[in-house]
């Protein structure tokens, strides 16, 4: 005779692509923030792939979804450094590609932003963002961040996600994008 199933009906993920808590990445923001040297407020936004398409189509002219945006906030008397919006469900996809946790993979993205929050942008610097987005992944325990993904062929998808022993997953990632609203 079968067995019944015991225990609830839900399907449970599993653990490693679970989203962080809001204490551990808070938590996290607030190392990462210092590490960059940004100071104010930041808001995160976890969201899905159709509300950061309607983002990305609204202030950055690009219908279709990333994984991560920052929207620097404008000067003022309060001390607000801005928001970031991170998909859920991108983040998911990347970082089982990756072969990483969902908590790390939200970790890089907001890292990412909060660079891209303090003024850096990879896209005009000349490896100005790379190298301190590195140094920080370093000092914060990550893996492969998203400027260097465009540019590391992949190699030992089995490897560790640490930064001297992760080697990723090519393809393509999309990086974050800094946009004033």
């Amino acid at each position: 005779m079968p067995r019944r199933p015991t225990g609830s009906a839900r399907a449970v993920s599993p653990r490693n692509q679970r989203i962080p808590s809001v204490r551990a990445l808070t938590s996290f923001l607030r190392e990462a923030q210092a590490a960059v040297k940004l100071r104010g407020q930041v808001t995160v936004l976890l969201t899905t792939d159709a509300a950061i398409r309607r983002l990305n189509r609204q202030f950055r002219g690009k219908n279709k979804a990333t994984d991560v945006l920052s929207f620097p906030a404008a000067s003022g008397p309060v001390k607000i450094a801005g928001d970031l919006a991170i998909s859920v469900p991108t983040a998911r996809r990347q970082a089982v590609e990756r072969r990483h946790s969902l908590s790390i993979e939200i970790k890089v993205l907001a890292l990412h932003g909060l660079l891209h929050l303090a003024g850096y942008d990879h896209e005009i610097d000349t490896g100005e963002m790379d190298r301190l987005e590195q140094k920080i992944r370093v000092k914060l325990r990550l893996p492969h961040g998203l400027i260097e993904r465009t540019v590391s062929p992949p190699t030992n998808l089995g490897a560790s996600s640490l930064p001297k022993s992760y080697r990723g997953k090519g393809g393509r990632a999309r990086t974050a994008r800094s946009v004033r609203p």
